[in-house]
């Protein structure tokens, strides 16, 4: 049954809310049809669908207080991350993985790059994953990506206290289509959470700006970046 139908039936007129499911259901399709290189990737595995909707997307928003986001790892960090979660039943997935995590990063690059708005805890960066070298080598890499136009990188010292990214991490994802809601993705121990209503997004999106509050800006950022990484 179509979007306009099923609107005529439960009685939703109004033209707003309307062209909001229907763009909503033309991102929807967009993402299940999209044929592109992470569907060579199994080793992927629920992280697939994400990928293919980040390759549509304008912008994401995410926030991470346990690890370094996937779009800024370097090679070295993703391998001994995906090493210490030790969820694999043959190890040889690792490397593919590895190397489709990386191949997402394309995207902040390209002639549409995608702008991303980065939140990371003080702690995930003092985090040893991989050993000093491979974390010296990780926090240098943050500090060159700040340098780009289309990504903004700040961090929730210790300092800051108790703030409202404490209870989960999460990513809201947005698009270029007129009225297209946000959606907003959760990778838990047991599964994958998309939350993909106006309510939820507007939530998160406002828990988000909260986050950002607590975080330093931009520049001192960088620099405790910096700091860290001549601690290590």
């Amino acid at each position: 049954m179509c979007i306009r139908t099923l609107c005529d039936l439960y009685g939703v007129n109004e033209a707003g809310a309307v062209d909001r499911l229907l763009s909503l259901a033309r991102t929807d399709r967009e993402r299940r049809k999209a044929r592109g290189w992470w569907n060579q990737y199994p080793q992927l595995r629920s992280l697939v669908e994400y990928v293919a909707l980040e390759d549509i997307a304008t912008g994401v928003r995410t926030w991470q207080g346990a690890f370094v986001p996937g779009l800024l790892q370097t090679p070295d960090y993703a391998r001994a991350l995906a090493i210490g979660n030790a969820d694999w039943d043959d190890p040889d997935e690792i490397e593919p993985f590895v190397e489709a995590k990386i191949a997402r990063q394309a995207r902040l690059a390209d002639a549409n790059p995608l702008n991303l708005w980065a939140i990371v805890g003080e702690g995930a960066l003092r985090q040893l994953v991989g050993g000093r070298d491979v974390m010296r080598a990780q926090l240098t890499h943050l500090t060159d990506l700040v340098g780009l136009r289309n990504v903004r990188l700040q961090v929730v010292p210790f300092l800051a206290g108790s703030h409202p990214g404490m209870t989960s991490a999460f990513s809201v994802v947005s698009f270029a289509e007129p009225g297209a809601m946000d959606v907003v993705y959760m990778d838990t121990t047991s599964s994958t959470l998309w939350l993909e209503s106006q309510v939820d997004a507007a939530r998160h999106n406002t828990t988000f700006e909260r986050i950002s509050r607590y975080g330093l800006a931009p520049r001192d950022s960088a620099a405790l970046i910096e700091r860290i990484r001549k601690e290590m």
